[in-house]
């Protein structure tokens, strides 16, 4: 029997499928120039025809001359019971309903390589949902993720955390057992498991020694780089008159500009009449032009890719540059990694605390912990790994499979529940 596993990301997502409890493949997904085995978790509406989801909306959208509404980053909303759902072009959804559609997507596409989903279906979940202030909001997210899969046609499911199923992976190819921490790095969350991994391990019912997340990562490090490289040349710390006031610009735009799963929502016709009535009255008009038509384009995908070009740039050279350009905006800036390391301070400052929470809740002192596994897209930021080499040692630091290790995992957690 097979075990499927389904990594639902905030910003990828991935299907893989195992047949034994050593190898797991990860699910290809279509797109115009081939196969990726990762699934852009974006949802694309357009006027009159229905929502496309992963690779296929990110194509939609680039070749739109007139842009429709890219949604992101929906995991980031599951725990969050101010969020229900939103309007799109007249017609009201739920966050469970926006997600269905890609769920229901990656479903499809993944029977079309491993056929029907009739094995265990282990689906992944953070420690701690964005959002999330409680075990209760977690219990919420949970909720709404279910209702979602139920009606994608994917189900009954088994919840594992995401970092847990990272170790699975990361047991795979052991001979031996190790005490091991995993940190998985994903968009919205950042999560960290104590375990025992290994072939005597495996039979143990209690060889997950802890647990810790909080809700920042890959999408927290980008905030910092719109807020401190991106916002002041579209108006932030501005002002503008009304009537005989001198006012600020308002924080809350930059703020939902700073978050791309909130970026979408300001293109809404108060948001843009507001903008051009600043706009007439701003002592720099030039940059509530630039801010309005980054709104009125809905042109936050691109934006997100510039920033996550440079953050890859930055963690291999130590400039990265910044390069945003249409027929209408030019942006440019060079970032030195320490300028960008100095900028994301205060969330390594939160990871580092976690961790410090996981090893004294555990009991387990840095010495006794045999390899750190990383995994996740912002593990491979040079200051998040310094954090581990320098309370573990770098010869202690593994990674791998950044970007599919937790949906290896979820399959072979799925297999092994299968001959359990």
């Amino acid at each position: 029997m097979t075990g499927i596993g389904i990594d639902f990301g905030t910003t990828n997502s991935s299907i893989a499928v195992a047949r034994d409890a050593q190898t797991a493949e990860t699910v290809q997904f279509l797109t115009e120039s081939g196969t990726t085995d990762t699934y852009r978790s974006v949802i694309y509406f357009e006027p009159k025809k229905p929502g496309v989801s992963g690779p296929t909306a990110i194509e939609r959208y680039l070749a739109a001359d007139e842009k429709g509404r890219l949604i992101q980053s929906l995991k980031s909303f599951l725990a969050s019971r101010l969020f229900n759902g939103t309007s799109i072009y007249g017609r009201q959804f739920l966050v469970e309903d926006l997600i269905t559609v890609m769920l229901r997507d990656l479903r499809l596409q993944a029977e079309q390589q491993i056929g029907p989903f009739d094995g265990p279906i282990v689906v992944g979940r953070p420690v701690r949902y964005s959002n999330a202030n409680t075990e209760e909001d977690n219990e919420f997210a949970i909720a709404r993720l279910k209702r979602a899969l139920d009606k994608a046609g994917i189900g009954p499911v088994i919840f594992e955390y995401e970092p847990v199923a990272a170790a699975y992976f990361y047991e795979s190819s052991l001979d031996h057992d190790e005490l091991i921490l995993i940190g998985d790095f994903g968009g919205g969350t950042s999560d960290f498991s104590l375990l025992r991994v290994g072939p005597s391990a495996r039979q143990s019912p209690n060889r997950i020694l802890g647990t810790e997340g909080i809700a920042l990562a890959g999408d927290a490090f980008d905030a910092r780089v719109v807020r401190n490289l991106i916002s002041l040349k579209l108006g932030r710390a501005s002002e503008y008159r009304s009537l005989d006031k001198v006012l600020p610009m308002p924080e809350w735009i930059y703020s939902d500009l700073e978050r791309w799963h909130y970026l979408s929502f300001l293109k809404s016709n108060d948001t843009i009449q507001m903008l051009r009535s600043i706009q007439v009255n701003s002592f720099e008009p030039e940059k509530i032009n630039a801010l309005l038509h980054i709104v009125q384009n809905d042109l936050g995908f691109y934006l997100h890719r510039s920033v996550q070009q440079m953050k890859a740039e930055l963690s291999l050279e130590m400039v990265g540059t910044f390069v945003f350009e249409d027929y209408a905006l030019q942006m440019r800036g060079r970032v030195k990694r320490p300028t960008f390391e100095n900028w994301i301070e205060e969330d390594l400052q939160k990871i580092r605390a976690a961790i410090e929470r996981l090893m004294l809740r555990a009991n387990i002192g840095n010495g006794d912990v045999d390899r750190v596994f990383l995994t996740g897209g912002s593990s491979l930021v040079p200051a998040v790994r310094r954090i581990f080499q320098e309370r573990f040692g770098a010869e202690r630091i593994s990674s791998g499979s950044e970007f599919t290790s937790v949906a290896k995992g979820l399959a072979l957690r799925a297999c092994s529940s299968a001959v359990g």
